[in-house]
């Protein structure tokens, strides 16, 4: 009887155990998801969430106004002799004299190399006798047909042989002007490959020869810019070696755009006078292309690239707005906006990763 006491005892102390154990774990469990509702809670209100208002997010503005905008391409060119080419020989011959110096100016028409010729000037000297000899025989065939001591046939046969001997003296004459080389224009001689002496051959290149007053100068715009562009448009330009701003005037556009890069080819014009400018070197060239009185112009951080168009961010009403913009032209810090936004417009600067449509802004600093 006391053993069974004691059971019951020890029994109902383990149910009152396992009451307490059980009580104290929903206690805990409901207190722990009240302490969390809590913390997010407060955490929605510090982030202006938790269903409250939004906290507006303070940004950089900048107010859109009409500014003069000098219409011009930044790109790089190349620049070119005006005419160039190889010294080279029509015929196999043996240089006798060589009459310029090595990156000296000559004239045009010059003579620059004299070959060896006197093969050539004895046939020139054949045919003239001969053409000497059928010419005199023409002459008296003529005065005997006067007399009618010949016939007519006589003498055309005559006057055909005098006729064929010159054109033997034109060919000759023209083989023989092959053994000089003069300058087709004025220009300046480069290296000399070749000495007298030397026996030099059609593919043999006895120096070069160039025309470096005026230059040429080589550069390519995008196609976009293919009808504002026009014969006559200014060019300025600076090279490496020299401080002095140089300029010239296109005088040439390809017809065709490169399939490649885009890019349509165009050709100026420069006077090179003092000789300061040589062909081949780099040049950083502006295309005038004239002047907008009216362009609106944001600055470039403002413009938020896409894959297929660009935007800005406009204050409306004190929220954001992304608004579709179409660019025009590119400046050091600013961007032509030429489609999208109006003067007086205010376009988001700075923050810009950081908003959403719709979101509450505070501009805190406006720039004009």
């Amino acid at each position: 009887m006391y053993l069974f006491t004691n059971l019951m005892k020890s029994s109902s102390l383990v149910r009152w155990l396992l009451v307490v154990v059980i009580v104290g774990g929903i206690g805990y469990l409901v207190y722990g998801k009240l302490n969390r509702t809590e913390q997010k809670k407060a955490g929605n209100e510090r982030a202006g969430g938790g269903g409250g208002p939004a906290r507006p997010l303070s940004v950089d503005g900048y107010v859109v106004s009409t500014e003069k905008l000098s219409n011009s391409i930044e790109t790089t060119g190349t620049l070119q002799s005006n005419e160039e080419l190889s010294l080279q020989p029509e015929i196999n011959a043996r240089v006798v004299k060589i009459y310029f110096k090595e990156g000296q100016p000559v004239p045009k028409g010059a003579l620059l190399i004299k070959l060896f010729d006197a093969d050539l000037s004895a046939q020139v000297l054949k045919v003239k006798t001969q053409r000497k000899l059928a010419q005199k025989s023409l002459e008296r065939l003529q005065y005997l047909l006067e007399r009618e001591g010949v016939s007519k046939q006589e003498v055309d046969v005559a006057q055909s042989q005098v006729e064929a001997y010159d054109a033997d003296l034109a060919v000759a004459n023209a083989q023989l002007q092959r053994t000089e080389i003069r300058a087709p224009f004025a220009g300046k001689i480069g290296l000399r490959y070749v000495s007298e002496g030397a026996i030099v051959s059609p593919t043999t290149v006895i120096a070069s020869f160039q025309q470096t007053n005026p230059l040429k100068v080589d550069f390519s715009i995008p196609e976009k810019y293919s009808d504002v562009v026009h014969i006559g448009d200014g060019v300025r330009f600076n090279v490496a070696s020299e401080r002095t701003e140089f300029q010239g005037k296109v005088y040439a556009i390809e017809p065709k755009i490169d399939l490649t890069t885009r890019t349509i080819k165009l050709r100026a014009l420069v006077p090179n006078a003092n000789n300061q400018l040589r062909p081949g070197q780099f040049a950083k060239v502006n295309l005038q292309l004239g002047e907008t009185p009216e362009a609106l112009l944001v600055p470039s951080q403002a413009i938020i690239p896409g894959t297929k168009d660009k935007q800005v961010v406009v204050s409306r009403g004190g929220k954001a707005s992304f608004v579709t913009v179409e660019t025009g032209i590119r400046t050091d810090t600013k961007v032509q906006v030429v489609n999208g936004i109006q003067a007086g417009d205010t376009v988001v600067i700075s923050g810009i990763l950081q908003i959403k449509p719709d979101a509450p802004l505070k501009i805190r600093n406006v720039k004009k």
